[in-house]
């Protein structure tokens, strides 16, 4: 024999499942964002234009890299990584350069030799996975960059 219930009570019921589902979709650990830590480099606009044109073009070479990689194409691995080696360093204005902390630069470099480094070993051992290892470390430095440090300028005050 089928039971039957009343609306009320079915409304209530599932009244009653829909705020215990919400429930369960609310995040237990709900907290205030951390505060942000990083070190501040206050840069001119053009000086932060500058630096994120060059993060820009970094980020446009690893996905040239990866498609190349996921054809197995170690010539444009390469190309594309040569492209952001030392090759890519340019003169930094002196009064930038004074505006940024030495670990800042020397990881910027080390990045650079880094892409060198990965375009002479996809020339010559032609190993996807080791490149993409290479990569993966490079990858790390950005990672490491990027949490350590943002830019802001004084017109322009957005956290990057």
């Amino acid at each position: 024999m089928m039971k039957y219930f009343s609306i009320p009570l079915a409304a209530s019921l599932c009244m009653n499942l829909a705020t215990a589902h919400a429930q369960d979709m609310t995040p237990h650990h709900a907290h205030a964002p951390a505060a942000d830590t990083r070190v501040i480099l206050a840069l001119s606009p053009d000086e932060r234009a500058m630096i994120l044109e060059e993060m820009r073009l970094f980020l446009d070479g690893v996905g040239t890299m990866t498609g190349a990689l996921g054809k197995q194409d170690m010539q444009a691995t390469a190309a594309a990584a040569r492209g952001m080696g030392m090759k890519m360093v340019h003169e930094v204005p002196p009064e930038l350069r004074a505006k940024l902390p030495m670990e800042f630069r020397q990881l910027g470099f080390s990045v650079h030799r880094d892409f060198d480094q990965i375009a002479m070993d996809a020339d010559s051992l032609k190993d996807v996975s080791h490149t993409l290892n290479q990569l993966s470390a490079t990858l790390q430095k950005c990672v490491s960059c990027h949490a350590a440090y943002q830019i802001r300028s004084p017109l322009n005050d957005d956290k990057h």
